[in-house]
Order: structure tokens, then sequence, then C-alpha cells
């Protein structure tokens, strides 16, 4: 163990009583307890290129939609997909060491138990989002990269980027050169690539010019929607809200894509904007969720989450297969979902497309959609894209279409590939594509909705002391511990229509998780409220500080 390394890990040393934890999202938590964090995650970083043969391994500093005063980190695999699920045991392992001696022990471990080369290069690429708390993480971060054992590690700041660039640049310049090179690997080439695809699919429609308000979040996403404001003048017309990105306080605050699916309303900075049947989103604070409203001809607030994204792409991507001639056996669209899914919209989809839940967290979804030639995936949060398989991309590009509707419908599915981002949910992306569809379906926000009818549902937050004594089976629908409460839901579930609730700890903050739905509001409301009100009993929650609205 070095001098330096020493004084480094003394630098950044972990408070006695905090416990880190790698969740779905990375680690995320209070800014001011995550110095320690970042340090170790720079060594992850190292240590995962230098497994992989110098590969370009990312890292994106956010909290996404969490506060302003919430920070939190994450690690890019070089597909730009999430860090392998195996290492994420890693990451927590070396993030609770409680001194640099332990530390150093705990990467000789890791080192041994993988076998990494540490003689091998390592290359990382970082970016953070504008969170006040980020330049002084980001140096904590660069410190975990310096310490990092064996040959020096190689690190470049891409600065201020949405969590989906940095994704899409990870993978860029681990692709470069090769048969699948996914494009020019700066953000510039992220966004032509982009507005190239738009502008083919929008001609190929009569160019047909749209106007949306998109609500910023007062984050970085505001950067990316001025830049494509520029490159697709003349066919699409975005107006920024929410666009504070230097002032303090106001991130992600009473807005966002997070407040949109939480209060189910427009958000009062953008409430004096939108018109009756003008489309609208909000973005999240590092922009990679996604939530369309509108209001309609008499001014109700109406909503479009993921779910409505996803039976609207869903049902567009399979059209174009089946107008385009393939056989579902040599393409067959899938889509996969969350137990937060609506379940109207399961009903919607099932009568038309393979659906599977998987457990909450990108991974899951991820993972589970490259299992289908094109496969769709969206939390109902609005986080989400859709993944194109290697087969799926050579039979488009060797396709003989026997008809000029053929032909139309594979280059359209063709341009469709360059303008999602396959590597991660990103709201800009999944934006331009939502307008591709309605162009070319000629819908509005109104026909969209109309697809289906959500069932009314309400997500509640209990805060317990130990989330770890929740544990669920079957995607996250069932509990298995505490026992017995299972049992009690069924059984509170029954004397509703339509009803459907379930339980999952919190993969990033020590709550548990809530949902209820039902055929009416006032039933979906009294069963989220009696089930939080089981759970904050259940977990011993004090008597006199049981929110009045638990049942």
């Amino acid at each position: 163990m070095s001098d330096s390394f020493t004084e480094l890990a003394d630098r950044h040393r972990k408070s006695s009583g905090v416990t880190y934890q790698y969740g779905t999202a990375g680690f995320r938590m209070k800014a001011d307890k995550l110095d320690p964090v970042m340090f170790t995650v720079g060594i992850v970083a190292a240590l995962r290129s230098k497994k992989l043969d110098g590969r370009i391994i990312g890292v994106m500093v956010t909290a996404s939609h969490n506060p302003e005063e919430d920070n939190g980190v994450k690690l890019v695999d070089p597909r730009g997909e999430m860090l392998e699920q195996s290492w994420e045991g890693y990451a927590t392992t070396l993030a609770n060491a409680s001194s640099p001696e332990d530390l150093n022990a705990r990467i000789e471990e890791m080192v041994s138990a993988l076998h990494i080369d540490v003689t091998k290069p390592a290359n990382v690429i970082y970016a953070r989002d504008t969170r006040p708390s980020g330049p002084e993480l980001v140096a904590s971060l660069v410190d975990g990269l310096k310490a990092a054992p064996g040959a020096p590690t190689s690190y470049t700041d891409e600065g201020l980027l949405t969590t989906p660039i940095l994704h899409y640049l990870v993978r860029c310049k681990n692709t470069q050169g090769t048969a699948e090179e996914y494009g020019v690997p700066t953000p510039e080439g992220y966004y032509e690539k982009l507005s190239a695809a738009f502008i083919k699919l929008i001609k190929s429609v009569g160019g047909v010019s749209s106007e949306i308000l998109v609500d910023c979040a007062n984050g970085v996403g505001f950067f990316a929607t001025e830049n494509f404001a520029k490159h697709l003048d003349g066919y699409i017309k975005l107006i920024p809200i929410n666009t504070s990105v230097d002032k303090l306080g106001v991130l992600n605050k009473g807005c966002g894509a997070d407040f949109v699916k939480t209060q189910q309303k427009v958000p009062p900075s953008m409430a004096p904007h939108l018109r009756p049947n003008q489309r609208a989103c909000s973005l999240d604070g590092d922009a990679d969720r996604l939530m369309y409203y509108y209001l309609d001809n008499d001014g109700l607030f109406r909503m479009l989450d993921g779910d409505k994204i996803a039976a609207l792409v869903a049902g567009f991507l399979g059209d174009l297969v089946q107008a385009a001639g393939i056989p579902k056996e040599r393409m067959n669209v899938g889509v996969v979902q969350t137990a937060y899914a609506n379940g109207a919209s399961t009903n919607y989809l099932t009568q038309r497309v393979p659906v599977q839940c998987v457990p909450t967290g990108v991974k899951h979804l991820h993972h589970a959609a490259e299992h289908y030639s094109i496969g769709v995936y969206f939390e109902a949060n609005g986080h989400g894209t859709v993944l194109f398989s290697s087969n799926a991309l050579k039979t488009l590009n060797s396709y003989e279409a026997n008809t000029a509707a053929q032909r139309t419908a594979v280059n359209t599915l063709l341009a469709l590939t360059d303008l999602i981002n396959q590597t991660v949910g990103d709201a800009l992306s999944d934006m331009l594509l939502v307008e591709v569809v309605l162009a070319h379906k000629g819908y509005r926000g109104a026909e969209w909705d109309s697809l289906y009818t959500d069932l009314p549902n309400r997500l509640v937050k209990v805060s317990v002391k130990d989330r770890n004594a929740f544990k669920t089976v079957d995607a996250e629908r069932r509990l298995v511990e505490p026992q017995g409460l299972q049992a009690r839901l069924d059984d509170l579930m029954k004397m509703y229509s339509s009803g459907r609730a379930f339980v999952r700890p919190s993969g990033t903050e020590d709550v548990v998780r809530v949902y209820a739905e039902a055929a009416h509001k006032a039933e979906a409301d009294e069963l989220a409220f009696k089930v939080a009100g089981m759970v904050y009993d259940q977990a011993g929650g004090d008597p006199m500080t049981r929110p009045h609205e638990f049942l």
C-alpha cells in the first residue's frame, strides 16, 4: 500500500455508522454523504476497465429526479448499458471500507477474485448534471481514479451532460471503427444523428411541423433541448420552460417528470403556457425520464405516461413489421413492464404483443427487452427505450421488399434505429420518437390517450426503520416477508372492483412504496392508504406519528 494511496484514501474516509449500497440507480443519497463513495467508485471504474482490457467505462454523477440536495453516481458498461450486476456487490463492498488499510485489503480481494490484471490500461469518461454539489464530488471521483492500483488510469471529463448522452458516448467510443459502430462519439454527433433521423421520418409524411412545450425541470436537459431546437428548426418547434439551470434550489422543484407522475397535474410553471389540446412534456433532472400531457377541450389535465408511450410505440412498430411483410418468426415485437404498469395498459398490450413483467430497475427491463427482435421497455414513470437486436438489424438491412409499401416500412424501421437511443432511456430521444409516431398516425394527444383508459391509481411512500425487512417475489408483485402480510393484502384487494396493490422496498431510499389501483379513484385512494397503514403498523411505526391519511 503506497503512501499516495493512503493519503488519498484517508482524505475520503467513510464516517462510522454509515452504510452504503449500490441500488437500482447506483449510489444515491444526500450529497454531503457521498464523498467517500465517489472515491471508491473511481477505483471500481478503473478496475472494471482493466478487467475488460481497457475498454472505456462511464461514470455519471446525478440523482436524476431527486431533490437538488441529493446526488448520486452510477457506472456505465462499454455498450452503454448499466454496470454488470455481479459488480454491484464489489462497488458496495469497497464503499463500506472503514479505513485505508481495510479498503486496500478489499481491493486486493476483489482483484484476486476477479483475476484482474492491474498492469493493463484503464480508460474512464465521466459527466455530471447541474447540481451544485457536482464539481466537488467529481474531484473525489478523480482522486479514486488516481488511487486505482497498477497502470495509471486515463480519464476524460465530459462536463455537463444528460445521462443518456453519456451512455451514448460510452457506446460510441467503444464501438468506433468496428462493424457495430454506433455513431460519432461527441455530443454534437448525438444531436446530428438523432436530428437527421427525425427529419427523414417527418419528411416521409410530408414534413408536418408540430409544436411542443418542454419542461426542462431546471436541469441539464435544457441544454439538450436547446441543441435539438436548433438542429430541428422548421420541422418541430421546441419551446423550453423551466430553464433556470444556474439558480439554486429549483432543480426538479414543482416541475419535471416525477412531479407530473406523482402529483398527476400540470406543473404550476407550465400552466400559463399550455393551451387546450397542445402537447407538453416534462423531463427530469438528468433527462432520462419523459412524461407527456395535455389539456382536453374542457381544460382537464390528461397524463400520457410511460405506459401510454409503450402502447403507442409498440403498436406502431408492430404495424411496421407487418407492413414490411416480415414474418413474426423472423422479427417479433415484445414489451417489458414492471409491477407499476397500469393494469389497463397491460390488458391493452397483451392483446397485441407479448408482454413480460420484471422487477423495478432499468437493468431488469433492459436485459429482458434484449430477448425480443424489437424490445420495447418503459416504466410507468416515463423511463424507457426500444432495443433492436443484432439479428433484427441484419434482417432489416438485407431484407428484399416485394412492394414499394414494404420498402417504405423497412426504411422507416431503419430510420427509427438511428432516432432511438438504444443504450438507455432518453427523454429527448423518446420525445422525438413519440412525435414521429403521432405524425405518421395523424394523432393528437386525445387520439393517443383514447388507446385505453387508465385504471385510477395511487402511489404512497411509507417511511420505515428497515426497508430490507420487506422481501418480494414474482417481479415484486408479492411479499414473502414480513410473513402473513401478503395474505392480508390479498383479502383486502378482493373488496375492490379491479383492485390491485403491491408493496416493495425502495431501491434508493429508506421507504417502502405502495401502489394501488381500482375501478374508481376513491377506491384506489382508499385501498392505497389502507395498505400503507398495514405496512406502517407491521414495520413498528410509532402510533403517535402515524400519518393521518393512513387508514
